[in-house]
C-alpha cells in the first residue's frame, strides 16, 4: 500500500484525489480528460519536448507541461482554455514550418498524431511558412527509411533507443531550426550498431520512421489480430498486421513478458507466412523423386508402413519427434498418437537438445524443472547472475530488461565463456574456460561458506542433503579453481560476495549451462547456489533458464518426452497411466521409451524401423550430422510433417504440408510458463492441413479412432487430465488473461512465483553434489581448438523461418567462425578469409571473424547456416542423466583455406 500523501485536485472544474507527485496529465486520465501530447511514453520519466501538453494551473506564471507538472494540493488546472489552446496552435504552426506536408503518399497517414491535432484544432497552414527544400531520406536500414522531412524533433525515437533499447544509436544533431533527429554525427542507420528491432518506428508520432512494407499499405486497409511470437521463448506479445489475406507487418503489443518491446526477429521476419517455398501439398518420393499425391494417398501409406512396422516389430520399433515451434495442442496430439495411437513412449523433441538437462535438474532439487520467477521480477532486482547466457541475440527482447536493469543501478555478474554485449554493463565478467560452470559455482560456494554468508536458517528449514554437499565444497577453494578456470580468485570472491549479501538475487542461465557433458549437474549447482543464499521462492530472486524456441516449454508441459505424460506425470506410475487408458480408452505401454539422442544409435544399429517427425529439422540441429545421416538413411520408414522442405524432410518417403503459427488456433507457454494464444491469422494456401488434423487421421487410419472440432476442444481435455493446466482453457485467455501454471482450478489466479512456503517436491529442496569432470572431448596437439557453439541475434535455428526475410539475410548471410587475433596471427588469418575447420567427426568451409571475444584456443559458430554448419563437426556425446548433447565443448582444428 502507497505512503504517499493523497492531494485534492480541480481539473475543468472537476475534483479528483491523487497521490502527491502525480502528473497534471495522469490526474487528468483518470477523470477521462486527455491532454494532448506528441512526445509522452508511458512508464517512461516525462520528456516535455513537444509542448503540446501545456496547461493552465491558477496561481502559476505561465504554462506549465502537462506531462511533468506534478499535483499538489488544492491545484486548479484548464487544459482547454482559450490560452491554452492558442499555445497549442502556435506550437502546431511552428512543427508545419519545417515540415514538409505529403500526408496523401505517407504511411502514416490517417494516424499520424501530428494530423490528428491539426485538424482538431484548425491548423492547415504555418504562419511562419514551409520547408524550401527537402532534405535527402535515409534508406540505409534494411526493414525502414527515415524522412527527417517529417521528423518534428520529439526526441521519442532516441528515448526508446536509449532509455528502453539501451543502445542510444538515435541523437539531436545540430541546434535551434536545422537541429534534426538520427544517428549521432549524421551518420546513416547502416553505419551504427543498430540492431534493428523497430521500435523507434513504432512509437514515432509522424511518418519520420516507417518501414519499407507500409508505403504498400494504408492502415484503414488493414485487419490486427493479436498473437505471441513465434521464435524465441519470451512470449512477446503481437499484432500481425493482415491486407487480402496476407501478414504485411507486425507491430509489438504491451504484454506481460515484452512491454510493447519486440526484436528484429519478431517484428521483420514474418515474410515466411506467405512465402512461396511454402509446402502446398502431400507429397510421396518414388524412385528418390517426390511427387504430388492426395491426402488420402499420403495418409494411407503412413497408416500402412507404420502399422506394418508395428505389427513386425512392435510399436516400440516406431519413434516420434515433436515440434517445439508448433502450439501446445499440436505436441499433446503428437503424443497422444505416439502413446494410444500406435503405442510407444518413443516420443521426444528438440528439448532434449537444449534445455532436457532443465527439466531434470531442477525437477530433482526443486521439484519442478520450470523457471521459478518472471521475466519482469528477475530483471527488477538487486543482483543479477547471468550465466550461459548470451542474452541479448538469443532472447533479444530480455536481454533489453536486463540492460535496463542496469540502467536502474541493478548489478550485473556475467558468467560466460565469451566476452558478450551484456559484459559491457556486467559489474564482473569471469571469462572462464568451456565447460567450468560446476568448478566455478563450486568455487563461490566455497568462498561464502568461508565468510559465513550463506543463510543457515533457509538452510536448515528449507533444505537437505547440505552436509554431504558442504563436503564436496572444500575442494573448491577460489585460489584452486580460478587456474582451472582461466580468471582471477579476487573476481570469484567478489562475484560470491555481491550474490550472497544482495537483498534480492536472481540466476538467468541458458544453454551455455546445460549443452554440456554435465549439463544437469550444472543445472543443480545454479541450483545449489540459490539454496544456500536462500534465494527461492522470492521476488527477485530464483533460478531462471531461459528456454530456447517459442514453445518448447509447452512441448515439455504437453509430455513430448519419453517418460512424462502431460504435466511431468510419470509414464512409469501405475495410478498415471489407469488414468490416461481411461480418459483415451486403450492400453498403454508401460515402459518409458527413447530419448531422442538414444533414438539416433537405436536406428543406426536397426532397433528403430520408422520416424514420424511434426516440424523439426535434426540434419541441421543435431550434433555430429554424419552419425545423423546414417541412422536416418538406416530407416525403413520415414515421414514428417511441414512448413517447408527442409534438410530433414528431403530425406522423408513421405511430406505433409503444414500450416504456420498464423494459420492456426492455440497456444504457446513461454519460459516462465506463461500460457498465452495464438490466434488464426491468414487462411492456409494450397492443401495445407492443421497438425493435430494430420495427426487425428493417422491414428484414425491405424484403428485408434481420434477426432477434435477445435484447439479449443483439445486444451480442455489437457485441462482435464494435467493438474497444472486445470485451469487453463480458451474462454479463459480470451478474456486478456495470460496463466503461468500451475494453475489447478478455473478460479486459480496462476504462480508467478514457484516454490513459495514449500517446493513442489516436498517440504524441503534438495542440495546435490555436484562435483566439477571434465568435458568429455579435450583440445589435444591434433585438434587444439575448443569449439563452442550458439545463436545470432538475426536467425533463428535452422533459419526455416528467419531465412526467408530478405532484408535479414542482408545483414547475416553466412556462417563464420570467431577466432582470437592471436590464434589468427599464428594461423596466417586475416577477417573475412576462407578457413577448413575439422574434427574427428566432420569438416566445414567458413568465413573467420577476428574477435577478442573468445579466449585464445577457443572459437565460437553458429548452426543457422546449411552451408558451414558447426554440426558437422560437433560431437554427440552426451550427459548422463538427461542425454543432453555436448555441443559447447568439442575439439576442432583450424587451417587457412
Amino acid at each position: 500500500m502507497s505512503s504517499k500523501k493523497i492531494v485534492n485536485v480541480e481539473i475543468n472544474g472537476v475534483s479528483v484525489q491523487v497521490e502527491e507527485g502525480t502528473t497534471i496529465r495522469a490526474a487528468a486520465e483518470k477523470i477521462g480528460v486527455v491532454i494532448p501530447t506528441l512526445c509522452y511514453m508511458k512508464d517512461q520519466l516525462p520528456d516535455g519536448s513537444c509542448r503540446m501538453c501545456v496547461v493552465e494551473v491558477e496561481g502559476r506564471r505561465g504554462l506549465q507541461i502537462g506531462c511533468a507538472a506534478e499535483c499538489y494540493e488544492g491545484m486548479r488546472v484548464s487544459t482547454h482554455s482559450p490560452k491554452v489552446i492558442e499555445a497549442r496552435k502556435f506550437v502546431l504552426e511552428l512543427l508545419l514550418s519545417k515540415h514538409v506536408k505529403k500526408c496523401f503518399s505517407c504511411p502514416q497517414n490517417s494516424i499520424c498524431k501530428l494530423q490528428e491535432y491539426c485538424m482538431e484544432y484548425g491548423v492547415e497552414e504555418s504562419s511562419f511558412g514551409s520547408p524550401t527544400e527537402e532534405l535527402p531520406i535515409d534508406t540505409s536500414n534494411n526493414f525502414f527509411d527515415f524522412d527527417p522531412n517529417l521528423c518534428i524533433n520529439c526526441h521519442t525515437c532516441s528515448r526508446v533507443c536509449g532509455d528502453l533499447q539501451g543502445r542510444k544509436v538515435i541523437s539531436n544533431n545540430g541546434r535551434g531550426y536545422t537541429a534534426s533527429m538520427g544517428p549521432a554525427y549524421y551518420r546513416t542507420w547502416d553505419s551504427t550498431k543498430c540492431e534493428s528491432c523497430g521500435n523507434c518506428v513504432f512509437n514515432c508520432p509522424t511518418g519520420a520512421l516507417s518501414t519499407k512494407a507500409s508505403k504498400k499499405y494504408r492502415d484503414w486497409s488493414l485487419k490486427r489480430v493479436l498473437t505471441t511470437c513465434p521464435h524465441c521463448a519470451t512470449g512477446c506479445q503481437m499484432n500481425l498486421l493482415v491486407k487480402n489475406n496476407k501478414v504485411v507487418g507486425v507491430e509489438p503489443v504491451n504484454g506481460p513478458s515484452n512491454k510493447g518491446l519486440l526484436c528484429v526477429k519478431g517484428r521483420f521476419a514474418y515474410n515466411f507466412i506467405n512465402h512461396p517455398d511454402r509446402l502446398k501439398y502431400p507429397l510421396i518420393k518414388k524412385n528418390g523423386v517426390f511427387e504430388r499425391a492426395t491426402w488420402d494417398e499420403a495418409l494411407d501409406l503412413i497408416a500402412s508402413k507404420l502399422k506394418g512396422i508395428r505389427d513386425q516389430y512392435g510399436p516400440d520399433a516406431i519413434a516420434g519427434f515433436s515440434c517445439s515451434r508448433t502450439v501446445n495442442e499440436d505436441n499433446y496430439v503428437f503424443q497422444k498418437m505416439m502413446r494410444a495411437g500406435i503405442g510407444t513412449n518413443n516420443v521426444d523433441q528438440c528439448a532434449r537438445l537444449c534445455h532436457s538437462a532443465t527439466v531434470h535438474g531442477l525437477a530433482m532439487t526443486l521439484g519442478s524443472g520450470a523457471m521459478t520467477n518472471t521475466i519482469t521480477d528477475i530483471t527488477h532486482t538487486d543482483v543479477i547472475l547471468l550465466i550461459g547466457s548470451n542474452t541479448t541475440e538469443a532472447h533479444p527482447v530480455i536481454g533489453t530488461q536486463i540492460r535496463q536493469a542496469a540502467m536502474r543501478g541493478t548489478k550485473i555478474i556475467v558468467i560466460d565463456p565469451r566476452r558478450i554485449d551484456l559484459c559491457d554493463q556486467a559489474k564482473i565478467h569471469l571469462q572462464i574456460k568451456p565447460g567450468t560452470n560446476i568448478a566455478i559455482l563450486n568455487a563461490m560456494m566455497n568462498y561464502i561458506l568461508s565468510e559465513g554468508l550463506e543463510d543457515k536458517e533457509y538452510i536448515a528449514n528449507k533444505t537437505e542433503g547440505f552436509e554431504e554437499f558442504r563436503e564436496i565444497l572444500k575442494d573448491y577453494k577460489p585460489e584452486d579453481i580460478a587456474k582451472l578456470c582461466h580468471v582471477d580468485a579476487e573476481d570469484i570472491k567478489e562475484a560470491a560476495r555481491m550474490y550472497a549479501t544482495a537483498d534480492k538475487a536472481s540466476i538467468i542461465y541458458c544453454l551455455g549451462v546445460t549443452e554440456h557433458s554435465q549439463g544437469t549437474e550444472g543445472v543443480m549447482s545454479t541450483s545449489n547456489l540459490a539454496l544456500m543464499c536462500g534465494k527461492i521462492g522470492r521476488e527477485g530472486c530464483g533460478v531462471n533458464p531461459l528456454r530456447g524456441q517459442n514453445n518448447v516449454q509447452g512441448a515439455c508441459d504437453m509430455g513430448c518426452m519419453p517418460g512424462d505424460f502431460p504435466g511431468y506425470q510419470k509414464v512409469a506410475n501405475p495410478d498415471v497411466l489407469k488414468k490416461f487408458e481411461k480418459a483415451w480408452g486403450t492400453k498403454l505401454n508401460p515402459k518409458p521409451g527413447l530419448m531422442m539422442t538414444d533414438v539416433i544409435p537405436a536406428a543406426i544399429k536397426g532397433d528403430i524401423k520408422a520416424l514420424y517427425i511434426m516440424g523439426e529439422d535434426p540434419v541441421v540441429t543435431d550434433p555430429d550430422t554424419n552419425h545423423l545421416l546414417k541412422a536416418i538413411n538406416n530407416l525403413e520408414f520415414f515421414a514428417i510433417q511441414e512448413i517447408f522442405m527442409t534438410e530433414t524432410a528431403k530425406l522423408a518417403d513421405v511430406v505433409l504440408p503444414a500450416v504456420c503459427y498464423a494459420e492456426k488456433e492455440g497456444t504457446f507457454s513461454n519460459t516462465e510458463r506463461r500460457v498465452q494464444r495464438v490466434r488464426k491469422a491468414v487462411e492456409p494456401e494450397g492443401e495445407c492441413k492443421q497438425d493435430y488434423e494430420i495427426l487425428c487421421e493417422i491414428m484414425t487410419r491405424m484403428g485408434y479412432e481420434c477426432h477434435y472440432d477445435s484447439a479449443a476442444d483439445i486444451m480442455d481435455e489437457i485441462a482435464s487430465l494435467t493438474p497444472s493446466f486445470g485451469g487453463i482453457s480458451h474462454k479463459r485467455l480470451d478474456t486478456g488473461e495470460s496463466i503461468q501454471w500451475p494453475c489447478p482450478s478455473a478460479d486459480h489466479p496462476g504462480t508467478p512465483i514457484m516454490h513459495v512456503g514449500k517446493f513442489s517436491r516436498g517440504e524441503r529442496a534438495l542440495f546435490y553434489p555436484a562435483a566439477y569432470m571434465p568435458s568429455k572431448e579435450l583440445p589435444d596437439d591434433e585438434y587444439p581448438f575448443t569449439l563452442m557453439t550458439g545463436r545470432m541475434l538475426y536467425h533463428y535455428n535452422t533459419r526455416a523461418m528467419t531465412g526467408r526475410t530478405e532484408g535479414i539475410n542482408k545483414i547475416a548471410h553466412s556462417s563464420y567462425i570467431e577466432l582470437n587475433p592471436e590464434d589468427a596471427a599464428r594461423l596466417g588469418v586475416a577477417d573475412g578469409d576462407k578457413v577448413r575447420v575439422y574434427s574427428r567427426r566432420g569438416e566445414l568451409y567458413t568465413s573467420a571473424r577476428v574477435t577478442d571475444k573468445v579466449s585464445p584456443r577457443e572459437t565460437f559458430m553458429t548452426f543457422h547456416f546449411p552451408d558451414g554448419n558447426a554440426n558437422w563437426v560437433t560431437i554427440a556425446a552426451t550427459d548422463n542423466i538427461a542425454k543432453i548433447p555436448d555441443y559447447k565443448v568439442c575439439a576442432i582444428n583450424i587451417e587457412k583455406a
